[in-house]
């Protein structure tokens, strides 16, 4: 891996900028609540490329493919589980054919979202089987030209360590985050503290580890401080957080988030340690944009103070009963698949 893009960035550079939703801005393409967005990298490749040639224009770094809930698990909810290597392979080509035509280094970060599914000793998903979706996802998107694999919005330990034994098999490095949106732990009560550890003592260690989704981006910098206790000096920390917070209304979901808010927000996520930087839910090219324009020249600075983070971001939302995730493969709607009416259960 010598010659991995993505080591070889990470290695030159002080930060590197990650990209913004997939899911809201394929929602603003046309795709319906409770569609499969990975079918679009076959159906519509064209709506899916425009969305990372978006994100490459405004800057960013890294982009992730269309393929979120590209498992086996998920596709199975639309009668595709048999397509899982072919969708994740087809949403890598198409992210790699704009990377490619950039003028400048874009590394593509082949994404993987949860199964949505409860592993042992909690529910019925055994490691093994865990482990098998996630490599046969990962091979898909290696097949297809993805420099690395990008592991978001897990919420076990459990499933965690499936994803990245699974993801370790295709060869490329690997980045892993996890969601903290149940009073400072993620759904499945894991502090940042403490799945920074386990991310870390894993077989295969995880390259980045950090924190993406959540309920805003208050919440978010608070997870990478809640991080700091545990890192080392050469840790890699990722910041992917909402734009702002989700508010229901007229049957969809919109972000309180301004390009200026999330501006601040990048800049606290570096004063926190966090080196590679991007946005989630409700993030637009535009919103993206500011993000990196905010962090271009930036010396980073001590680590915030609660009352800072909160000055400028705001306060922390409350606990939400609805799924917030506008990554391909989980809307920012309530009508979600079946798999987002587990999740909500399982959370409330």
């Amino acid at each position: 891996m010598s010659d991995n893009l993505f080591l070889k960035l990470l290695a030159e550079r002080s930060h590197l900028i990650a990209d913004g939703a997939m899911g809201t801005n394929l929602f603003e393409r046309g795709l319906m609540s409770g569609d499969a967005p990975e079918l679009w990298n076959v159906d519509h490749p064209d709506r899916v490329a425009s969305v990372h040639q978006e994100f490459v224009d405004n800057g960013a770094d890294i982009i992730l493919t269309n393929s979120f809930g590209g498992s086996s698990f998920r596709l199975k909810l639309h009668n595709a589980q048999d397509r899982a290597y072919e969708l994740c392979k087809a949403a890598a080509e198409v992210a790699r054919g704009v990377a490619d035509k950039a003028g400048r280094p874009v590394v593509v970060a082949g994404s993987i979202g949860p199964t949505g599914e409860l592993f042992e000793p909690v529910g019925p998903v055994t490691f093994e089987a865990g482990r098998a979706a996630f490599a046969e996802q990962a091979k898909g998107l290696r097949d297809g030209g993805a420099d690395v694999l990008w592991i978001e919005t897990i919420s076990s330990r459990e499933e965690s360590a499936a994803a990245v034994a699974g993801a370790a098999e295709a060869g490329l490095p690997v980045v892993s985050t996890m969601t903290f949106d149940t009073v400072g732990r993620t759904m499945m009560g894991v502090t940042p503290a403490d799945a920074f550890r386990h991310l870390t003592t894993l077989p295969i260690a995880p390259v980045a580890i950090g924190a993406n989704c959540g309920l805003g981006a208050t919440e978010n910098v608070l997870s990478l401080l809640g991080m700091r206790e545990a890192v080392g000096p050469d840790s890699v920390l990722v910041a992917k957080a909402n734009c702002g917070v989700p508010v229901f209304k007229d049957g969809a979901f919109s972000f309180t988030g301004t390009p200026e808010l999330m501006a601040d927000y990048a800049r606290l996520a570096r004063d926190s340690g966090a080196r590679i930087i991007g946005g989630c839910c409700g993030t637009t090219g535009v919103v993206l944009k500011a993000i990196r324009d905010a962090l271009d020249g930036y010396e980073p600075g001590e680590p915030p103070t609660m009352e800072t983070i909160v000055e400028k971001l705001g306060p922390l939302a409350g606990v939400t009963d609805r799924p917030m995730h506008g990554h391909a493969g989980h809307s920012c709607s309530p009508e979600g698949d079946d798999g987002g009416r587990r999740r909500r259960r399982r959370r409330g």
